[in-house]
């Protein structure tokens, strides 16, 4: 084969005889390519910033010499889950003992308030974190079967093209279909980092909902008893009866 033969079969030239449909299959997958990267490094980012300034974020709420100073510092940058959730557990237990049991929906004990709030804040704190993953599963899902449509479809022209001109020979027949299928492949490099994009997203907010989940708890703790859990475990009284001792969760 010719090298000028060789430069007329390939994706450019697919492109430039294909009608419409092929076109629209094309930019299809060049749109959802572009989106999905888009996402991936852009969550990326962002977790990986969140994880940087946990433990900066975490050791100036603790090091805070009482709870109004705390939580002055985590207004300073509020859009971070860890200071989000630390200002919901510190204004629901200032709400809590302003109003006490006002209303109804206020007549739970400290520790059902607060646990209520926090669990909130870790309910929005992961809405926020899963923006976006559910355009990178779709992308990965139906990508195959776009650039597989696009095969098919370009088969198809291709023969009706052949079946025209009355050449129907295997060096006419396999450079269009052979250029056909470059949709399939191109659908697949397009899902395919997609998918790889949402599994790592996925572990990266598991981890850090983990961390806050363990952030809430501690909080929980202090807010409903004084005082930070240090790990410890301290003898249970013999004289203490059975079932009076109740786990707080958050």
């Amino acid at each position: 084969m010719s090298e000028s033969t060789q430069q007329a079969f390939g994706l450019s030239s697919f492109l430039s005889t294909t009608d419409a449909i092929g076109l629209i299959v094309a930019l299809l997958l060049l749109g959802m390519s572009v989106a999905s990267w888009a996402v991936m490094l852009s969550k990326t980012l962002r977790v990986l910033a969140v994880r940087r300034g946990v433990r900066t974020l975490v050791d100036g709420f603790w090091a805070a010499p009482n709870l109004a100073r705390a939580a002055d510092a985590m207004r300073a940058d509020e859009s971070h889950p860890f200071a989000a959730l630390a200002l919901t557990g510190v204004q629901a237990a200032a709400h809590h003992q302003r109003h006490q049991a006002g209303r109804l929906g206020d007549a739970l004990t400290l520790s059902e308030f607060v646990t209520r709030a926090l669990r909130q804040g870790i309910n929005a704190a992961q809405a926020r974190l899963e923006t976006g993953l559910s355009l990178l599963a779709s992308v990965g899902s139906t990508a195959p079967f776009v650039g597989l449509f696009g095969t098919v479809w370009g088969i198809y022209h291709a023969l009706i093209s052949i079946a025209a001109t009355g050449q129907a020979t295997i060096d006419k027949v396999a450079g269009p279909v052979g250029e056909a299928l470059i949709m399939t492949a191109l659908g697949l490099a397009v899902a395919i980092p997609a998918v790889l994009g949402y599994n790592a997203l996925t572990r990266l907010n598991r981890v850090l909902l983990s961390d806050l989940d363990a952030f809430a708890h501690d909080l929980h703790a202090y807010l409903a008893t004084g005082a930070k859990l240090d790990g410890s475990i301290e003898p249970v009284a013999a004289a203490a009866p059975v079932g009076t001792l109740t786990p707080k969760a958050v």
